[in-house]
């Protein structure tokens, strides 16, 4: 089996650049990385952004619980 046959290339782009994510002007994972966020920022921005289009309020507690992780972390540091 070739190497490129592994694959599907177009399932795998899907995958890892789904609809829910394509739904504004530009993709979180651009976004994030453009702003330089960290692992906190990068995932409450990908689940706020994706909520309406995925998981519903499922995603908005995943926002949630990486923003409080967040908050301590910055205040830990204070």
């Amino acid at each position: 089996m070739k190497k490129d046959q592994v694959f599907d290339r177009p399932a795998l782009e899907n995958k890892i650049s789904p609809n829910h994510y394509k739904q504004g002007s530009i993709e979180p994972i651009d976004f994030i990385l453009a702003n330089n966020m960290n692992f906190l920022e990068g995932n409450i921005i990908k689940y706020v952004s994706r909520y309406k289009f995925k998981n519903g309020v499922e995603d908005l507690k995943k926002a949630k619980f990486y923003l409080e992780k967040l908050i301590n972390n910055v205040t830990d540091k204070l």
